[in-house]
């Protein structure tokens, strides 16, 4: 068992290593030449803010007596700018955002093993091409670009990173902290005559990243005071820093300003998904070379509906990616764009000669050609010369033919807008490492060990001609629709709720309700409450800690429940008492833990020293606890549900506390019932499971081998592992994570330590899962060995119809569109 364990802990490790050097690679190449514009730039210098976790609506909305919290930005948008939405990707955390603004190119997955903190590869950035940048902000963000900076000319200033706590009395704070260095900086280079001869150099660069909005974002909501004073603060911000700018330089009317955000925010005051909230932010730029306020009479071509509600239909909007903010910054102050950029430069941004422009577009092109040749150069080297095939549309004299032409079109004065069309998606093709052949070698041990119970699955397969035809068909519908209602349970949770309304109903199909009334009930009864459960929002719910108090008070009343129920048939050892007592009142402090410390924070005095030192014990704990319990199968599985739902209840902010109870509930009423089905197909079970005691010697002839009926039971096990993956929502997406839910442990920001607290409230209701399916091949007398086999196989074949059914709802889809359009041109 020993050995069992640890080759499956080592090959799930594996695996799971094997995401991360999968994925988790850097796409990017090197060794492209920087390509500049010829020309002169229309700005030496360059004023980047940017708003850390400002959303565009938030930003542009009017106050409910039509006045404006930004009076400054608003009359740039009116008046001395252009204006628009900046659209970004997921994931829509700080650092990705950060790197398409400044380097134009979304950020490769590989940074996230390292916290978004540190660069796993080289990249360049408008701030590397400037001639010197300064930057005030956090010290999460500024310090990535400065590594990354070939020289010297990459300047930071950042506060402490203890002073990003979302329990802070007010975060604006952080952004009060820049504006107020960034002027005692200009101030200090008026008597600094150094200083002073590097800022009159022109292609310099000054970055202000403002984390205050995103943390009172965190804190407590978008919708909130802070959240909107905050904006206040930073428009009042940007003005005094214009002045102080301009002043310095005599108003010589050389100085560019770009006012964006990183990504947006969600109601529920979280980010890393896709939603719109999330993926629009704002641009706003103005100065030297940029366009100004466009009044517009004919409606424009956004459809979304956020014109009229901000009301600014009457001035040109102008939308961009993300990634093609960081060309616009190189062409205004005449620097090279960034080598792995694949941003496209915004035109309608530029006030520039028509010239200029094309220039500009010219440049932006090769430029992401030269990364299309060193990315088709660097395939050639590692494949076969066979094999490699260049990519038709774009070989080598189509190259040159497109460039002479597009040189030749901005020679007599045209746009060269065939040119901006090189841009393609190519595929990345890296050396393999040495770790990949581990990973295609490594199921073949793991499928050797299964092949092993052939016979086993041989005698299996051959059963099944014995039953009837409407038998077999009957196994093949409830098979297929099973597997099919998993695949969209993927898309729509609530077909989860279908499926567990769906179990609820086996113990009337199986007759199993006539011979077990009590548990078949229970089991209809447990099945519905847990159906709840998927029909709940995903993510968008306000924290309620009163839910969590319920759930620790019906923990407790449930495990009392069994315990009085069982105190006959198993009374506890004399040694169990006191733990359990111990357990249940652990229950009862965890379960007040998280009212005390919102209740703290929402009065802004800070996370509770005691309340800290109880959830780091608690955690600690909950993994040892159980182990000094009784070695009968329900005492034991009974102190692991109490132990874990200890530490579960301090990450909870809500009705997800309720699920485990729930889940704990259905699981033991499940082992109960499934013996009553062993019973009535002749499988002799083992004695009643309370009383089994797993350390007793096992008599090996009594092993059974599998029965179709497994097949069943080893679907309610997938079953029950995806609606606890899916069920409370925790993780069906990025943007469900609440930093309140690690309020408990800390309230300074740290992603591997939040991160890792949540991977573990999750992980609980999977490992629980797991110790009653180990409990009902052991009550059943089912080989450990043949079930893991059988178990391997029928994920196997899941996966494979899942994947299966996956491409055809894809392809039915396209084909639905397909039928549509037809529709609409040929009614």
């Amino acid at each position: 068992m020993i050995t069992f364990f640890l080759v499956g802990l080592t090959v799930h490790v594996v695996f799971f290593i094997s995401i991360f050097d999968i994925y988790f690679t850097s796409p990017l190449v090197h060794g492209m030449t920087p390509q500049s514009i010829p020309l002169v730039p229309p700005a030496s210098r360059l004023v980047l803010v940017v708003a850390d976790g400002l959303r565009a609506d938030s930003l542009f909305t009017l106050l409910s007596n039509d006045s404006s919290m930004i009076p400054y930005l608003r009359n740039v948008i009116e008046d001395m700018g252009t204006w628009g939405v900046s659209h970004t990707r997921v994931p829509t955390e700080s650092r990705p955002g950060h790197v398409a603004l400044i380097a134009g190119f979304y950020e490769d997955v590989s940074a996230v093993a390292k916290g978004w903190k540190e660069n796993p590869v080289e990249f360049d950035s408008v701030f590397n091409e400037s001639r010197h940048t300064w930057c005030w902000g956090s010290p999460d963000i500024l310090p990535m670009f400065a590594k990354g900076a070939s020289g010297d000319h990459v300047y930071t200033h950042t506060y402490p990173a203890q002073e990003e706590d979302f329990a802070s009395t007010d975060a604006s704070r952080l952004d009060s902290w820049v504006f107020t260095q960034v002027k005692a900086f200009f101030n200090s280079a008026k008597w600094n005559s150094s200083l002073r001869a590097s800022l009159l150099e022109d292609k310099n660069v000054f970055f202000l990243h403002l984390l205050g909005i995103d943390t009172n974002g965190h804190a407590h909501r978008p919708v909130s005071k802070e959240y909107i004073d905050n904006i206040a603060l930073v428009d009042s911000g940007v003005a005094e820093l214009v002045s102080t700018v301009e002043e310095f330089f005599d108003y010589d009317g050389r100085t560019a300003y770009v006012f964006t955000s990183d990504h947006g925010m969600t109601n529920w005051g979280s980010h890393g998904a896709g939603h719109p909230s999330e993926t629009l932010t704002p641009l706003v730029a103005w100065g030297a070379g940029v366009n100004r306020a466009r009044i517009v009479t004919e409606p424009q071509q956004y459809t979304d509906g956020y014109l009229k509600d901000w009301k600014l239909e009457h001035l040109r909007r102008v939308d961009v990616n993300q990634a093609d903010i960081a060309p616009l910054m190189a062409s205004l102050i005449g620097v090279p764009i960034p080598v792995n950029s694949v941003g496209v430069l915004p035109l309608l941004y530029l006030n520039n000669s028509e010239q200029f422009k094309a220039e500009s577009m010219y440049t932006n092109a090769i430029q992401i050609l030269e990364q299309f040749k060193m990315k088709m150069s660097q395939r050639k080297e590692t494949t076969l010369s066979f094999l490699f095939t260049p990519y038709q549309p774009l070989t080598e004299s189509k190259q040159a033919e497109l460039i002479h032409k597009a040189r030749i079109l901005i020679q007599l004065e045209k746009l060269c807008m065939c040119v901006a069309a090189v841009i393609a998606v190519f595929l990345f093709i890296q050396r393999s490492p040495f770790t990949y052949y581990i990973y295609c070698l490594l199921p073949v041990p793991v499928w050797y060990s299964v092949l092993k119970e052939s016979g086993t699955l041989t005698d299996l397969i051959r059963s099944a001609p014995s039953l009837p035809l409407w038998k077999c068909l009957g196994y093949f519908v409830l098979v297929a629709f099973g597997i099919e209602l998993l695949v969209v349970s993927f898309f729509h949770r609530a077909m989860l709720t279908v499926g567990l309304a769906a179990l609820s109903l086996w113990p009337l199909l199986s007759g199993l309700f006539s011979k077990a009334k009590v548990r078949s009930g229970s089991w209809f009864l447990g099945c519905l409450c847990l159906a709840a459960f998927p029909l709940m929002p995903v993510v968008g719910r306000e924290p309620n800690v009163h839910l969590v108090v319920c759930a620790g008070l019906l923990t407790l009343f449930t495990s009392a429940c069994y315990l009085w129920s069982s105190r006959h048939k198993t009374p506890l050892h004399l040694g169990d008492k006191p733990q359990f007592v111990s357990q249940m009142l652990h229950v009862a402090v965890c379960a007040c833990v998280p009212s005390l410390t919102h209740a703290s924070l929402q009065q802004k005095q800070g996370l509770p020293l005691l309340n800290q030192v109880i959830s780091w014990s608690t955690l600690a704990s909950s993994i040892f606890v159980p182990l000094l319990s009784s070695t009968r199968l329900f005492h034991r599985l009974l102190s692991i549900f109490l132990s874990l739902t200890s530490t579960y209840l301090l990450l909870s902010t809500g009705s997800e506390a309720l699920f485990p109870p729930v889940l704990s509930w259905l699981m033991f009423v499940w082992i109960n019932i499934e013996q009553e089905a062993l019973l009535s197909q002749g499988v002799s079970s083992r004695q009643e499971l309370s009383v089994i005691d797993f350390s007793a010697n096992i008599d090996i002839t009594r092993i059974r081998q599998l029965k179709l009926d497994d097949i069943r039971r080893s679907y309610f096990f997938v079953f029950f592992i995806i609606t606890a993956f899916f069920g409370t929502g925790n993780i069906a997406s990025i943007n469900s994570f609440d930093p309140a839910s690690v309020y408990c442990f800390l309230t300074v920001f740290n992603p591997f330590i939040m991160g890792g607290l949540m991977m573990w409230k999750v992980l609980f209701l999977f490992v629980y899962i797991h110790f009653f399916f180990l409990v009902q091949d052991y009550g059943s007398w089912l080989d450990i060995g043949t079930s893991i086999s059988h178990y391997v196989i029928v994920m196997s074949m899941t996966i494979f119809l899942m994947l299966l059914s996956v491409v055809t709802h894809i392809l039915t889809s396209k084909r639905l569109i397909l039928w549509r359009k037809t529709k609409m041109h040929f009614p």
